[in-house]
């Protein structure tokens, strides 16, 4: 009975010993963000599996966000010690994180570390924010009327004073170095950080595990790794490295060498970039035009003002390479467009891929690419009119991927050899004069205001029913502005173009007008 008693009582205090030592442990607490295809499930098993190999327990569970970029899949894991140890009672343990609650918070993208922050997994305590920061546009900013994209440097600044150490650098281009996915690159920063206790034989062993890609998975945890270790340095990829060579093309030498002559040193980037985008877009006459059109703005009365030429060299050339149906072609059947496509959806060599284009054009957008007198012809309302319109409401699916659609495409984005010839391009060239003609009244007097007038150029873009949206609320604004003349004030201006911009429908700019008294 006394022996019994003592076994009772020293398996009672040993049990009590171990209880006391595991309520002095605390789990590790990893919360993994990743949108869909970026191999999260992976991340998270790759973590679940590093710790039941090495003694820990472990567990996992997942959130699935909204489709695609509306939302990324958090996977929260938890890893005790422990699990070697036969005596250790089996931990109950979280199925999500907390706000202030996390060690370790893993992010596919930039703008998810910052959803990460915003939800309190992120604090300065105790956290190790480890994040790509590349980005995916969200729909909101994809959508937006203006540049409604997030600025990256500001994401950075703000997600690294939130955490206790923060670890970024271009995963995805890390990734894609390495023919791998961003989840193994997001593994060897987990390694690099330091913030787990296994090996880097351990990590390594997880993925030599899993089977499936083993050895380019290797070379994208070794980029993750050394990245991590140096997180001062931003990755570079070696394509990035390669040295940049004068351009070759005589005619595109000498409209460069033209504006470093002819042009102030403080417009000398955008309007190398004007350039070089009109070539894309036409050829180097068409280039030409839009330096010849900068020079006599230039000189204009109010023209010598550097804000208003900045802004005139950038939205110039934004206009003259507006979208139209040769423009949407032409970019539909480029090489680096199926090399990206390919990528985007890691086909192989040996793999088969269907590129299905859904086009649905306006009767304006078929009338506007044919040859402006035929095209006026057919815009009026008679029988081959009203034909056409039922035509153009069915649209069509094109397989730019098969021969067949990608000729029809081809025999479009050929056509821009006849573009200066076309209804649609005599119609905005008509435009931008009208445009430029107020531009130059304005900077006689006021080149603020001018400046202003130069930037609704941004209310104008895209295609199809985006453009015809855009270009009404433009064109309002262009009546305010004749109307009113120089008693129109800059921020008034200002205000204006940003309401059109905040609702391509033009409720928000009318609602501005009606409290500027404007109507």
């Amino acid at each position: 009975m006394t022996a019994y008693s003592s076994t009772i009582n020293s398996s009672t205090a040993h049990s009590s010993s171990t209880m006391q030592s595991m309520i002095a442990l605390q789990p590790i607490k990893i919360a993994i963000l990743a949108m869909g295809g970026e191999g999260g499930g992976v991340l998270a098993d790759w973590v679940v599996n590093l710790g039941e190999e090495n003694g820990y327990f472990a567990q996992t569970t997942s959130v699935p966000g909204v489709a695609q970029r509306t939302g990324a899949t958090i996977y929260y894991v938890e890893l005790f010690p422990g699990a070697d140890n036969p005596q250790t009672p089996t931990p109950v343990l979280a199925q999500m994180p907390m706000p202030g609650d996390v060690d370790i918070v893993l992010a596919s993208e930039l703008m998810e570390a910052g959803r990460a922050v915003q939800r309190g997994f992120v604090t300065p305590e105790r956290t190790t924010l480890i994040s790509s920061t590349h980005r995916v546009y969200s729909i909101t900013e994809k959508s937006a009327m203006g540049d409604g994209r997030v600025d990256s440097k500001a994401l950075i600044r703000h997600t690294g004073q939130a955490a206790r150490q923060f670890i970024h650098f271009d995963m995805a281009q890390a990734a894609q170095d390495s023919g791998s996915v961003i989840s193994a690159v997001l593994f060897g920063a987990l390694f690099g950080s330091g913030v787990l206790p296994f090996s880097r034989e351990q990590f390594e062993e997880t993925i030599v595990r899993g089977g499936v890609g083993v050895k380019p998975s290797l070379r994208a945890f070794t980029l993750g790794a050394e990245k991590a270790a140096q997180p001062e340095e931003a990755y570079v990829s070696p394509a990035a490295q390669q040295v940049v060579h004068a351009p070759k093309n005589k005619l595109v030498a000498a409209l460069l060498a033209r504006i470093e002559t002819e042009f102030s040193s403080h417009v000398h980037y955008l309007a190398i970039e004007g350039v070089r985008r009109l070539i894309d877009y036409q050829d180097p006459a068409y280039a030409t035009f839009y330096l010849e059109r900068l020079k006599k703005l230039f000189a204009q009365e109010g023209g010598q003002d550097e804000r208003l030429q900045r802004a005139l060299v950038r939205h110039l050339a934004l206009w003259m390479s507006y979208e139209d149906t040769i423009r949407v072609a032409d970019l539909k059947i480029r090489d680096s467009r199926f090399a990206r496509v390919r990528s985007e959806v890691q086909a192989k060599d040996n793999q088969l891929l269907d590129i299905n284009e859904f086009m649905h054009p306006r009767i304006e957008e078929i009338c506007e690419t044919l040859p402006n007198n035929l095209g006026r012809w057919l815009m009026r309302p008679h029988w081959f009119h009203k034909a056409l319109r039922k035509f153009a409401q069915k649209g069509r699916t094109i397989t730019t991927s098969s021969l067949g659609g990608f000729l029809q495409l081809y025999l479009l984005a050929a056509w821009r050899r006849g573009r200066r010839s076309t209804l649609r391009y005599q119609l905005e060239n008509k435009r931008i004069d009208n445009w430029l003609i107020a531009v130059v009244d304005a900077a006689r007097t006021n080149p603020a205001l001018a400046t202003e007038i130069v930037q609704c150029q941004r209310v104008v873009k895209g295609y199809s029913d985006t453009h015809a949206r855009g270009l009404r609320n433009f064109q309002t604004l262009m009546e305010i502005v004749q109307r009113q003349g120089s008693q129109l004030s800059p921020i008034n201006l200002r205000e204006l173009r940003e309401a059109a911009l905040a609702d391509e429908h033009g409720n928000e700019l009318k609602k501005c007008r009606q409290r500027l008294a404007m109507e």
